[in-house]
């Protein structure tokens, strides 16, 4: 008998923060419908304005990039940071500033995909955004 026999599939939801998806536990069993965040981190990022006002640059830089190409094509998250770090200033003398916004424009992407208005891709093809590892491209659903 296989280990996940007689399982029960839990609750799940995605993070408000950075998309990543959020399985219930039984210590958030009275307050489920109160759990918006998969840490800290992300809670401490929605109480930034600093960082609400990046999250929404990278959004709609993605979205941007995502409308001004055919639909058969998809945008690379660096695209998005480094047109985002142009317009805040985050360049630096070394050009390379929009380093610092990979993880929160690939958060971004993983919002954009909760909500249906992306997906994304690894060498061509759908991957879960909670478990992709490495480069990663973002185009419209098809």
């Amino acid at each position: 008998m296989s280990r996940s026999a007689g399982r029960v599939e839990l609750p799940t939801k995605p993070c408000a923060v950075c998309g990543r998806t959020i399985t219930w536990r039984r210590k958030w069993e009275r307050d489920w419908d109160g759990v918006r965040y998969c840490s800290d981190a992300c809670r401490r990022r929605a109480r930034s304005e600093t960082g609400r006002d990046v999250d929404a640059a990278l959004e709609a830089s993605l979205e941007r990039l995502l409308d001004a190409r055919p639909s058969s094509s998809s945008v690379c998250p660096s695209e998005a940071a480094r047109v985002v770090a142009g317009e805040l200033g985050m360049l630096g003398d070394d050009g390379e500033g929009w380093r610092d916004l990979m993880e929160p424009v690939r958060a971004a992407a993983r919002r954009l995909v909760v909500a249906g208005r992306a997906q994304i891709t690894q060498r061509g093809v759908v991957v879960d955004p909670d478990t992709a590892k490495g480069p990663i491209r973002v185009r419209r659903p098809r």
